[in-house]
């Protein structure tokens, strides 16, 4: 990936660095890696652009990652000693989101698994950016004779993401229409072979590529010459996720929240649950029956100052009940939201709750997620 110097510590960088340089982003230190926050249009701007017509990310610090055994029902078995996902079930080509657990049923990392389009007995895994050295020792660490994890190092990752997008890039590569939501395929993009899923972290409908790292800035530069395509930075990531109600690792979720208090139980299908032989199982299926003792939900603060990381969240009667765990402006949404962990008892939506903002006591709810509609591409 190639290092830029900096005056404490040497970062990573991504093969569309000079790209983004040229393109006049402002760099920042992000997961080890010198990354683009935003670019002239700014914050704001390349926000309101993603969910009008299409942005493109680079996502290359993310971790990509084969899984490689002798049958898909032993690789996903491997996986799922792991996980509390059912990948046994995965047809070719189809993505299931998870979580790698540890023994307290805390999260470690969440990641798409993808079973192989072509490959029989291989997954394909992207994990986050933070977590991959970790993930991916730990995955090792814990396979079975004849299963293989293969990191992937010679490949960026894009991300081509809005309501334009699937226009756009059905013109780069013309079978990408027939995928839909949680779908991959290898397509060939500008003459290169790439591994193309219709998924993203927007909210909206969209590409994640991965792509030749010899390739990235030829591909990316083909994308963004294109009307309606312009280069979004990790500022107005930061604000599609946060609207479209979707963590992010190390602040929604971590080791000290389970799948149940992170509201992320969709993730843990009935045949684990049956099986119950997942790490952390029994802390889990314990707090499905009995109820977490503490919940991920949305939050609307009245007003419009925002609640950042780390706000104070109390009850109606000054009780401190939890705090928050993401939080800004929303630009589609049109003012300030949020998510955070509170007390069950407070967790039902509609419930009123106080945020402590600057030391001031200022008025909230419960409310549902995402803030606004997610539009991924389900087909008919």
């Amino acid at each position: 990936m190639g290092t830029a110097s900096t005056h404490d510590t040497e970062l990573l960088v991504t093969p569309l660095h000079a790209l983004h340089v040229e393109l006049g982003a402002k760099m920042v230190p992000f997961a080890g890696y010198d990354m683009p926050v935003q670019y002239p249009l700014g914050v704001m701007g390349e926000h309101n652009h993603t969910r009008e017509k299409a942005g493109l990310f680079d996502v290359s610090h993310m971790g990509q990652a084969l899984l490689v055994g002798p049958d898909h029902e032993t690789t996903a078995a491997a996986l799922e000693a792991l996980t509390p996902g059912d990948f046994k079930s995965l047809a070719p080509g189809e993505i299931r989101y998870t979580v790698l657990l540890n023994e307290e049923g805390g999260i470690l990392d969440d990641l798409m698994v993808t079973r192989h389009w072509a490959e029989e007995g291989t997954l394909f895994l992207v994990v986050n950016a933070a977590c991959k050295t970790q993930d991916f020792a730990h995955i090792s660490a814990n396979l079975p004779d004849g299963i293989q994890l293969q990191p992937i190092t010679d490949r960026a990752l894009i991300a081509l993401q809005g309501p334009e997008a699937g226009a756009i890039f059905e013109k780069f590569a013309p079978a990408s229409a027939q995928l839909i939501f949680m779908q991959a395929a290898a397509l060939s993009v500008e003459g290169s072979t790439c591994f193309v899923s219709r998924s993203g972290y927007t909210g909206e409908d969209g590409f994640e590529i991965s792509v030749p790292a010899a390739d990235a800035e030829k591909i990316s530069r083909a994308l963004l010459q294109v009307d309606g395509v312009e280069a979004i930075g990790l500022g107005a990531r930061d604000s599609l996720r946060l609207e479209a109600g979707l963590c992010l690792y190390g602040h929604d979720i971590d080791t000290t929240t389970t799948p149940a208090e992170g509201a992320l139980l969709w993730a843990v299908p009935k045949r684990r649950r049956a099986e119950a032989n997942f790490p952390g199982a029994k802390i889990i299926l314990d707090q499905i029956a009995s109820g977490a003792p503490r919940k991920r939900v949305g939050i609307l603060p009245e007003g419009k100052a925002p609640a950042r990381e780390g706000t104070e969240i109390q009850s109606s009667d000054g009780k401190t009940i939890g705090k928050v765990t993401s939080g800004g402006f929303g630009p589609s949404f049109g003012g300030p939201i949020a998510m955070g962990y509170v007390e069950s008892a407070h967790a039902k939506i509609g419930t009123d709750i106080v945020l402590i903002v600057r030391g001031k006591a200022r008025p909230a709810q419960v409310v549902k997620m995402p803030f606004v509609p997610q539009r991924y591409h389900r087909g008919l």
